[in-house]
Parts: structure tokens; C-alpha cells; sequence
């Protein structure tokens, strides 16, 4: 199976396991949790600057982001001025998706804390539900930028070796 259709699987896995736990009730295992909307996984995902998904619409059409571009530089034969640009992109990113990841924890957080607390109402849950799609939004914008500007770096004979790469 080729990563990216291993990627989309788990994806949908999650998405159908979660519905599935939602809709038979089965909340057991998320009432543990230290923030309710967010896994250990998930929190660890946005305190790293994990890219969970959200890249997968320049990846699955051929654009790599920074992290691809390096892991692969010897089969995308990338120059020692072009990594380097490269792993500018990429601090760049993860700088700001840590960032932002960190924006979106709290956030989760303080809704959760709401709930907690009884404090809940209607304005501070379109407040934080508008809060949390924000950042979540620029959270996935980071990542997709991140794969155009690598993709201006890179000439077309590595592009068409990424995509081989890919499968």
C-alpha cells in the first residue's frame, strides 16, 4: 500500500472510530482525557508541530513539503543551497506550527474548563469554537505553505522524482 493511501486509512480510520465511539455512546475512554476534544496523541501532535494530516492536498498531488524534500534529498538529488533553503522552510514552519499548535491546546482548553465549570454559554462557545477554526485554519495554512515554497525550490526532474518516491 503506498504511504499516502496508508495516510488517507488511518485518517478515515480515526474519523470512522470516533463517529462510531460518539454515536454508540462509548465516551468511557474520552472522560479521562486532561482536555476532552484532544488525545494524548493529538495534544502531542500540536505541541510538536506535526503536520496531522492537514498537508495532505499538496502531497497527494505531487508537492513536497519541507520534512519529504530533506528525507529524500538524495533521491530528489537536492543541492546543498536548496536543503538549506529548504531547512529554513521548515524550521519556519515548525516554529509556527508549535506556535499555533500551543494556541489551539489552550483554547481546547479553556472550552473544556467552561464545561467543567458550568461557565458555558452560548456567546463563549461561538467565541471558542470561532477561536479554535481559526487557528486551526492557519495551522493548515502554515503546512500548505510551507509545501508551495518548497515546491519553488525544487525543478521539475525532483518533483517527478518525489512523486515516484511516493508511489
Amino acid at each position: 500500500m503506498s504511504r499516502h493511501c496508508l495516510v488517507l486509512t488511518l485518517v478515515l480510520g480515526c474519523l470512522s472510530t470516533a463517529a462510531s465511539a460518539q454515536h454508540d455512546g462509548g465516551h468511557a475512554e474520552f472522560r479521562n482525557r486532561e482536555i476532552k476534544a484532544l488525545s494524548a496523541q493529538q495534544t502531542d501532535d500540536l505541541r510538536q508541530g506535526r503536520g496531522m494530516g492537514f498537508s495532505l492536498p499538496a502531497e497527494l498531488n505531487g508537492i513536497p513539503g519541507p520534512l519529504h524534500a530533506l528525507q529524500l534529498r538524495d533521491r530528489l538529488s537536492v543541492t546543498p543551497a536548496q536543503a538549506s533553503d529548504v531547512e529554513r522552510i521548515r524550521e519556519e514552519m515548525t516554529a509556527a506550527a508549535q506556535r499555533l499548535g500551543a494556541s489551539v491546546i489552550q483554547a481546547e482548553a479553556d472550552l473544556d474548563q467552561a464545561f467543567r465549570n458550568g461557565t458555558a454559554d452560548e456567546t463563549f462557545i461561538r467565541a471558542m469554537t470561532t477561536r479554535i477554526g481559526a487557528l486551526t485554519a492557519d495551522l493548515r495554512a502554515a503546512h500548505l505553505i510551507a509545501h508551495l515554497q518548497t515546491r519553488r525550490l525544487l525543478i521539475d526532474t525532483q518533483l517527478a522524482a518525489y512523486d515516484s518516491a511516493q508511489g
